[in-house]
């Protein structure tokens, strides 16, 4: 294993798996979560997200960064929980307690599969990593997702299992979403579901894909595209939350009633990634 990845103990420690239930995320969860800054003709917008894996990387979807006529990707947000507020603050009068402000890192380095074909519409091997011009600090607001890098991981299919997405709802087309951190918690299905109502639209799913969601009014919308599938893994001594999978594409309409989403599978390219890190 790469001496490059976070241990268990520092890696996906949350306080979501204590608030389970309704959509908006507490202040203090997901805190790998990033937003993509991409700089456009009239300023400057976050159109992706995507996950904090050690000081120096963050896993994204290789469709936020080329293709479809994006624009030029500059930087990562970390901390971040309102867009609309300079300064994150719990509303508990009690015990008022303010997040440290987000930071905004230049990306130095793209990297993404060499075998991503930006306008195929599998979207096969939509993956990348953002390498940051510098090593981040982890601090309570900001801190590295764990990869599923153990084999009791890496060969689980997590089908029947409940995965949670977190984010602003932002995509590489959809300029609106939420100002607040949003999160929903969405079933993984066999790929066959996915198989069965992509045809129509010649998709077809490989094993380096996840089928997930498909109820009426919930989906990865209120993720972002490039941000994370995570499952939360509980073990002796052991709470940890894994990215294992990237938001990649799903219905045009989003929360549609047997309609899954489709994400990159993480589990198939940890040695991708591990390849790809560097100090």
């Amino acid at each position: 294993m790469s001496s490059l990845l976070p241990d268990k103990y520092d890696c996906g420690q949350s306080s979501a798996e204590k608030i389970f239930g309704g959509e908006v995320a507490d202040m203090f969860d997901f805190p790998w979560i990033a937003l993509i800054k991409y700089k456009t003709l009239d300023g400057y917008g976050f159109h992706c997200g995507g996950s904090l894996i050690n000081t120096r990387y963050v896993l994204t979807a290789a469709h936020c960064l080329i293709g479809k006529d994006l624009p030029e990707a500059v930087s990562v947000r970390l901390g971040e929980y309102n867009l609309e507020l300079d300064l994150d603050c719990t509303s508990t009068p009690e015990y008022p307690m303010c997040a440290d402000k987000h930071i905004d890192i230049p990306i130095a380095e793209m990297v993404v599969h060499e075998h991503y074909r930006p306008f195929d519409d599998n979207q096969y091997n939509d993956i990348a990593l953002l390498r940051l011009a510098r090593d981040i600090p982890y601090t309570d607001f900001i801190k590295p997702v764990c990869l599923p890098i153990y084999p009791n991981l890496i060969n689980e299919y997590f089908v029947g299992t409940n995965a949670t997405t977190a984010g602003w709802g932002r995509t590489e087309t959809q300029r609106s979403g939420s100002s607040i951190k949003m999160k929903v918690t969405l079933p993984v299905r066999s790929n066959l579901d996915c198989k069965d109502v992509y045809a129509s639209r010649r998709v077809s799913l490989s094993i380096q894909q996840l089928c997930v969601g498909g109820e009426s009014g919930k989906d990865s919308c209120k993720g972002d595209s490039g941000g994370p599938l995570m499952h939360l893994y509980t073990g002796p001594g052991e709470i940890n939350w894994y990215i294992i999978g990237i938001v990649s594409f799903g219905p045009q309409i989003c929360g549609l009633n047997g309609w899954p989403s489709v994400y990159t599978r993480v589990t198939e390219y940890v040695p991708w990634i591990l390849k790809h890190l560097r100090p």
